[in-house]
């Protein structure tokens, strides 16, 4: 937990520059993308990789920073026996199709997949490196379809999810990032890019020929979801935290203008989410194991794990299906996305917990649905444990948040500047009536004590206002 907790400081800080209030995008094309991204409101996300088979943290024990505890093991030593995992990487439960199966269930309707994190492992066929799955070096690839990637996109296109994949621009694996005649102190390139721009060309034209496989080989991808924001044109850190993250920040361009062009060449509205760097390469936002405490002015997406770590490890902490339901709702109300990470374990199966948490929250949305997908935020947005939203159709719902074996209280006030039609509510998943009444902009929904006993109103209430 400490080290989650350090590693999420470190990135939150890494991550703090300021950004413009607005998407710098003007292609209507692009704008109609994230309209109908943001009707989604519910994705799924898996961290997986050679990682998966210690149970550590996904990439980040390989990076030589302060705040990581490889338990006392020599970094060297333990740096040439991570990389060496391709040769036993070989998840034999792997199912892509189940994987979609649940993911459906769960409600979700849009795929973020990592094809390849920061210790540079490729979940797909790439020419650029032997450093992938389908490579004879990784036992995998001697199964009928070793093309992980292929299998996940082919699996969730087929149930009709919008497809996002996830690259890592830094790849410590590779010898033009991380040069093997220096030491790698820390996340970024090792050398002087200024000083050695063969190398940083070469890095770059491998970062674009890598990107363009993903693009022009998978069909039809609706995201390019690109992480790692050290690796950018320029940085505008206040002043404040520009000391604290010293080294960090370095000027790595890796082209941006020309990696999104060869991109859309076959994806013309593909959305390009270029993490923290802000400009007109991201598309939308992506807090990070957190929800705004309003309304963004941008479009964004909560992205957060359903345990403590965003990979496989032993004995995760997941949280439970009240506090995920709670999380979406809150997103939702102030106009985001959630998108709920799960680590598949080392043989490529989603752990039991997390697929009864995914079923129960897919059961809650089979009834309640309507008050979150294609939805807008309406004030007041959230007041207490009450939330609102807003369908295409103007119509509102109050969704009250109910803590865990709490019953609905007997009166629910709020204010709110629409004028609302009072009288008797709808109240999704039940037959029974609330009452809605009103004075001066003020309104009252009062509970019959009929519904206070009703069990089956639990977690999150959906009133239809």
């Amino acid at each position: 937990m400490l080290l989650l907790l350090v590693f999420t400081f470190v990135f939150c800080f890494a991550e703090a520059q300021p950004l413009q209030d607005s998407i710098d995008e003007a292609d209507p094309t692009i704008l109609n993308s994230i309209e109908k991204w943001k009707d989604l409101k519910f994705g799924f996300m898996m961290h997986w990789g050679i990682y998966s088979q210690w149970g550590v943290v996904e990439s980040w024990s390989v990076c030589n920073e302060p705040w990581i505890d490889r338990k006392g093991a020599n970094y060297e030593q333990y740096k040439h026996d991570y990389f060496a995992l391709n040769r036993t990487f070989n998840p034999q439960h792997f199912d892509a199709t189940k994987w979609a199966e649940i993911a459906q269930k769960a409600g979700t309707k849009y795929v973020v997949f990592t094809t390849k994190h920061h210790d540079g492992f490729c979940m797909f066929d790439t020419k650029q490196t032997n450093y992938s799955v389908t490579d004879a070096s990784c036992p995998y690839s001697q199964t009928k379809q070793p093309d992980i990637t292929k299998s996940v996109v082919e699996a969730f296109r087929a149930k009709d999810f919008l497809i996002g994949l996830y690259f890592s621009k830094p790849d410590w694996h590779d010898t033009d990032y991380w040069c093997p005649l220096w030491a790698t102190p820390d996340r970024n390139v090792n050398y002087d890019i200024n000083q050695h721009k063969d190398r940083w060309q070469r890095y770059c034209d491998y970062t674009f020929n890598q990107i363009k496989e993903l693009t022009h080989n998978y069909g039809k991808v609706d995201v390019l979801w690109l992480d790692g924001g050290w690796v950018r044109p320029e940085w505008s850190l206040n002043s404040e935290i520009e000391s604290w993250l010293g080294c960090y920040k370095r000027i790595q361009d890796i082209n941006m203008p020309r990696i999104a062009q060869m991109a859309r060449e076959k994806n013309s509205s593909m959305l390009i989410v270029d993490r923290s760097v802000g400009g007109k390469y991201e598309n939308y936002r992506t807090p990070e194991q957190q929800v705004p405490q309003a309304p963004l002015p941008y479009p964004w997406e909560t992205c957060m794990t359903m345990g403590d770590s965003w990979s496989w490890v032993p004995n995760d902490n997941y949280k439970s299906v009240n506090k995920l339901l709670h999380i979406l709702v809150d997103v939702v109300a102030k106009g985001g996305n959630f998108l709920l990470n799960v680590g598949p374990d080392k043989d490529g199966v989603l752990p039991d917990e997390a697929v009864k948490r995914m079923e129960a929250i897919g059961e809650w949305l089979k009834v309640n649905g309507e008050a979150i997908y294609s939805t807008r935020p309406v004030y007041p947005y959230k007041s207490d444990k009450l939330c609102f939203t807003q369908g295409k159709d103007k119509k509102i719902y109050a969704i009250y948040l109910l803590e865990q074996k709490e019953q609905l209280p007997k009166e629910i006030t709020f204010s709110m500047p629409q004028k609302l039609k009072t009288g008797s509510i709808e109240i999704k998943g039940t037959n029974k009536k609330a009452k809605l009444q009103s004075k001066n902009n003020n309104y009252t929904i009062t509970i019959t004590k009929a519904l206070q006993a009703d069990r089956t109103l639990k977690d999150a209430v959906v009133f239809c206002l």
